[in-house]
């Protein structure tokens, strides 16, 4: 694994992937002006957690996505730990989204799917 980069990972819906595809699997999509902070989450258990208990129930389906994101670029972002042992994420606002994809480094790739087809 490349030391210039942190794997994270994201939950999303059906919705929310398919705007990713669309990207050519490179961007996540703007937030909604109802969602000022997007929650990339550090490790896969808490994004599978996401996706299975929250995603498949609102939505019917739930995927995990993985992507790596350059280490300065993180470095301006601390670590919130929002629970349990597991349950760190990032919390980077609405307006840096622009800023945060272009510093993903390769593509986002589905590890998961829960439920949907």
């Amino acid at each position: 694994m490349d030391a210039n980069v942190t794997i994270l990972y994201r939950p999303v819906n059906q919705f929310e992937l398919k705007l990713i595809e669309d990207s050519g699997w490179k961007r996540f999509p703007p937030r909604l002006p109802e969602q000022p902070i997007f929650y990339p989450v550090t490790n896969e258990a808490y994004a599978i957690q996401i996706a299975k208990d929250w995603n498949v129930p609102a939505y019917g389906a739930g995927y995990v996505t993985a992507f790596a994101v350059d280490n300065v670029y993180l470095s301006k972002y601390e670590i919130q730990n929002v629970g349990g042992v597991i349950h760190n994420e990032l919390w980077i606002p609405a307006e840096d989204m622009g800023e945060f994809n272009n510093n993903i480094v390769g593509l986002i790739e589905v590890t998961h799917v829960f439920g949907g087809a």
